[in-house]
């Protein structure tokens, strides 16, 4: 079982790293390495196990978090219905369109890397369009909007070396605040 503390914190020089393409087949440790994180996720997310199993919840890793640096991410949604989730995991993902409106997370976005108070807003697309890759190296594509495409956006970030604490505008923390909406 995947623990808080195996996720590479900020000062990790790895995860400013570019992750590198997955070739497939998947080796068996990615693939292992994909099921840890969906079970750390899931459970993150379920107030039971996060307790029992002093877990910080998260709803989206990527690999480099890991320090593995390959394209893969996870993301595990709660839907409507309390400890329910769709999983979505995405080999070489790419965004391949977003909205135009920008949207940020008024209480600031979370990062299981990033251990640490911070203040500002992070801008991000409404809605975007994910292409990329299931396990067995099918096409997958999704669309996302609000929350699930925040967290698409921060996972993929973390791929290119970049964590989300980059976006905030170091001499105007709240820039553009009355600009965008906030979610």
């Amino acid at each position: 079982m995947l623990k808080t503390k195996d996720i590479l914190d900020e000062k990790d020089k790895r995860l400013r790293q570019v992750s590198k393409e997955v070739i497939f087949p998947l080796t068996e440790e990615d693939k292992k390495a994909i099921e840890l994180m969906k079970e750390y996720l899931t459970n993150s997310q379920i107030e039971t196990l996060e307790k029992k199993y002093h877990l910080r919840p998260g709803m989206g890793l990527s690999a480099v978090q890991l320090g593995i640096l390959k394209r893969f991410i996870v993301i595990v949604h709660e839907q409507e219905e309390k400890e329910t989730f769709k999983t979505y995991i995405v080999v070489n993902p790419t965004i391949t369109s977003s909205s135009e409106e920008i949207i940020f997370v008024e209480e600031g976005e979370g990062c299981l890397s990033v251990n640490r108070p911070y203040e500002g807003i992070i801008p991000r697309h409404a809605r975007v369009t994910i292409e990329g890759f299931d396990m067995d190296g099918n096409k997958v594509k999704y669309r996302a909007r609000e929350e699930l495409a925040i967290a698409f956006q921060h996972e993929i970030d973390h791929l290119n070396g970049i964590l989300f604490i980059d976006r905030i505008d170091k001499k105007d923390p709240f820039k553009d605040y009355d600009k965008y909406r906030y979610i």
